[in-house]
């Protein structure tokens, strides 16, 4: 493998159509595409600074890097990427992909990143700011995830989430068969209008959650108080550990509380069949 260590390159395609490469302490200075066209590169303790640094690379290994605001839109149409241990200041990362590998990697600004990543596997990613992360993502797997953005996973399909602590708005709208276990879901408007949406063991918090979805499931999940207006035209089969503030408007299904229930409402707007059967254990 070819290595270029301890070298500084700015301008326009520095380094077009490397092939079987090893950048080491590598400083992409300005200018854009630093890294394109490039088949079977090792990146290591590499910082970026210029725009579209990593475009249409494929086999990819980058860790101990730093990318900084100023790379935006680094990484797109780059397949079978792995990336450990980084640090990224810069949004719009990672686009129109097919295997991506991330892990122990803090993103400062999480601002349309993930977009129809597909094949997606995340462990110990953080994610600050920012909106719309993991948009139109398929075939997701994660675990360890601690995330501040706002819309995250919004039309995902075939995702998997482990140990996630999600403080958002409007997650996981029409999303279809996503399954999240051990997790934190703090966020307005949780999981409206999609399909086969499953929560195991989670905590949920924010007004209006889980409204308007098709094949439901949750086991053995927690509500905080304010969470109201649960449930509204959802077809559903819950387990709910201790007390939930409002039901309103359950489709079909059935629900199970542990503790109190605060308030159910069936009123004049909700829809066939209206046979959920609500009750208490």
């Amino acid at each position: 493998m070819k290595l270029i260590k301890d070298k500084s390159f700015g301008g326009e395609r520095p380094l077009f159509a490397e092939k079987n490469t090893r950048l080491e302490n590598v400083t992409i200075t300005d200018g854009e595409s630093g890294v394109k066209f490039c088949d079977n590169i090792e990146v290591d303790g590499c910082h970026f600074y210029g725009k579209y640094p990593l475009w249409h690379v494929n086999k990819s290994l980058i860790t101990n890097s730093y990318f900084a605001a100023g790379s935006r839109s680094a990484i797109w149409y780059s397949d079978a990427m792995t990336m450990r241990d980084c640090i990224i200041d810069g949004p719009k990362f990672f686009r129109e992909m097919d295997g991506l590998d991330i892990g122990r990697v803090r993103i400062n600004d999480a601002d349309e990143t993930f977009w129809k990543v597909r094949n997606l596997k995340v462990r110990d990613l953080t994610l600050r700011e920012g909106t719309y992360p993991f948009m139109f993502c398929e075939n997701v797997d994660v675990d360890g995830l601690d995330s501040d953005s706002k819309y995250v996973f919004q039309y995902v399909k075939n995702a998997v989430i482990r140990n996630a602590k999600i403080v958002t708005k409007d997650a996981f709208w029409e999303t279809e068969n996503v399954t999240i276990y051990d997790s934190i879901l703090d966020g307005e408007y949780l999981g409206w209008h999609s399909k086969n949406l499953k929560l195991v063991r989670c905590h949920i918090g924010g007004e209006q959650p889980l409204c308007y979805v098709k094949g439901l499931v949750l086991e053995d999940c927690t509500f905080d108080a304010a969470s109201d207006r649960c449930f509204e035209d959802s077809i559903l089969e819950a387990t709910i550990k201790g007390d939930i503030t409002e039901i309103k408007n359950p489709r079909s299904g059935h629900i199970k509380v542990g503790g109190k229930i605060g308030k159910i409402t069936i009123d004049e707007h909700i829809l066939p069949p209206a046979d959920c059967v609500i009750e208490q254990f």
